[in-house]
């Protein structure tokens, strides 16, 4: 039998569906129940941020397979990435709360595994999305230290580079702006996250549009298609592995939809909308990401030069394609500089909804007592905000970019975490989906019917998939500064993760604590 979708009658009033089935999942309302199934999508939609993460690894994709990679390879990763999604829709359909992902593995994995599943859960998701979080904000620090560079003369023409401690204080500056904002009451946060839902919308757009306009050279379609970069200067020469190498650009841009999970406890109609917002931030994200990747691929003619760290951006692609578009008919780069101002502020709004997003899992873990001063996350301010875990959740993320000051390999590793850690999380709870709930699992009112189990395998052996090849060296010979240490980021926190479990967290953690009388 499906769950009551129907708002139920309080008293006096009516009781809005989201909250009735909180109630009966064991949770008071406590969060304010403010946001439209378009400002849950928008949160999503803003975190996974095409303009954010194609515009940051663009460089990956264009060494690793060139157009062929950032074509199909969008397509392969963004289909997957689908599946992966409708699965989460299916189980946010039944379980709409903040704790999201590992809620979900807590009722699925049943009563005597409830509590180590949804711990690991938790953790992979938590610390996952800080690391999402911190690889944000950096890559915004980051642009912005490449805009100074173009618009004081370039890297050839004397431009300002910043010190890695200037783009280290550019990035908690950032951060703080970001913890400022989501101290504010939800109705604001909302408006924020529905601007920035257009801004990525209507920037893509407007991109796609005009670089390749402005550009007085453009690739043949022949090359859009069909051209195969192996001159990728890493020691690899074989096609395939290149071009499982080259998916990791989709697949890290492609992530952070958990948000629309996350923002259920403040989403009206929870049950229905949770799942809408999921599913349309991944379609939508995936077309115009599309038309972006293809926009700006038309603006590249020459491989090697855009990735040279001797160009004007100082190596830094995007940047300089639309710097040299609008330098080559203008004589001036003004125009390539306020373009990549639009993708900065689309990155602004990307980090800002992924501390939002932060801020409700650390709430919900810390509710069920799974963090250290859990009493001190979970306590909302008179604004019926988590005010707590948002400044928690921004520290958390500064103190994890202050790995780039010691080593960039350790600065990887730490990111590498926002996709394989988090996709590691998106996959827990499906797979106790089609394993031990088989059969107990009862749908919501989102679901797959008898396709449910078939798309979660699909799901789960996608995550498992990524998980090996975004763990496989990138460059040879391997060198402790070639390793690719993802394996080691992710098997740590999994080492660190379940020997917290053994020597404590498995004598007083006992999985989701309801709040309220069945």
């Amino acid at each position: 039998m499906g769950l009551p979708t129907h708002t139920a009658e309080n008293g006096g009033g009516f009781l809005d569906s989201g909250t009735a089935r909180l109630k009966e999942l064991g949770y008071k309302q406590e969060l304010k129940r403010d946001l439209s199934v378009f400002s849950n999508f928008a949160f999503s939609f803003s975190i996974i941020s095409v303009l954010t993460g194609i515009t940051t690894l663009y460089n990956t994709g264009l060494n690793l397979g060139g157009p062929v990679s950032l074509q199909y390879g969008w397509f392969i990763a963004g289909g997957f990435t689908m599946i992966v999604g409708l699965a989460m829709a299916e189980i946010c359909s039944s379980y709409p709360t903040s704790g999201g992902l590992y809620y979900w593995s807590a009722k699925l994995a049943g009563p005597n595994w409830a509590p180590f599943a949804s711990w690991i859960t938790g953790w992979f998701n938590i610390v996952g999305q800080w690391a999402v979080t911190t690889s944000v904000d950096f890559s915004l620090a980051q642009l912005i230290q490449v805009i100074i560079l173009l618009s004081t003369g370039g890297k050839n023409g004397g431009g300002y580079e910043a010190s890695k401690y200037v783009v280290i204080a550019m990035h908690g500056g950032i951060l703080l702006l970001h913890a400022a904002l989501n101290s504010l009451p939800i109705s604001i946060l909302s408006f924020f996250g529905q601007l920035a839902a257009a801004w990525n919308l209507v920037g893509v757009v407007v991109l796609t549009i005009l670089i390749p306009l402005v550009s007085t050279e453009r690739a043949s379609a022949k090359f859009v298609f069909t051209h195969f970069n192996t001159d990728n200067g890493d020691g690899i020469n074989s096609k395939a592995y290149i071009f499982v190498l080259g998916l990791l650009m989709s697949q890290y841009t492609l992530t952070g939809y958990d948000a629309s999970a996350h923002m259920t406890e403040e989403t009206k109609n929870a049950e229905k909308n949770g799942p809408k917002g999921i599913i349309s931030a991944i379609g939508i994200s995936v077309i115009f990401g599309w038309f972006y990747i293809l926009g700006i691929t038309f603006a590249v003619t020459n491989i090697s030069y855009l990735l040279s760290e001797d160009n004007d951006a100082g190596g830094y692609a995007i940047a300089e394609i639309f710097y040299l578009a609008f330098k080559r008919r203008y004589g001036s780069g003004v125009g390539g500089i306020i373009c990549l101002g639009v993708v900065a502020v689309a990155i602004f709004f990307c980090g800002m909804s992924s501390v939002t997003s932060n801020s409700r899992m650390a709430y919900a873990f810390s509710r069920d007592g799974a963090m250290p001063l859990s009493s001190l996350w979970h306590k909302v301010n008179n604004q019926e905000v988590p005010i707590n875990a948002v400044w928690l959740s921004v520290v958390i993320s500064f103190c994890m970019a202050l790995t780039y000051l010691g080593s960039e390999v350790a600065f990887q590793a730490m990111v590498s975490i926002a996709t394989i850690g988090l996709y590691i999380a998106y996959a827990l709870p499906i797979f106790f989906r089609v394993t031990l709930a088989r059969k107990s699992f009862i749908p919501g009112p989102f679901n797959l019917g008898r396709y449910g189990v078939l798309v979660g395998w699909i799901a789960v052996l996608w995550v498992a998939t990524i998980s090996i090849l975004f763990s496989l060296p990138v460059t040879y010979p391997i060198t402790n500064e070639t390793l690719n240490y993802t394996p080691v980021a992710v098997g740590g926190l999994l080492i660190l993760t379940i020997s917290y479990w053994i020597l404590s967290a498995r004598h007083w953690f006992r999985g989701p604590v309801t709040n309220v009388e069945s």
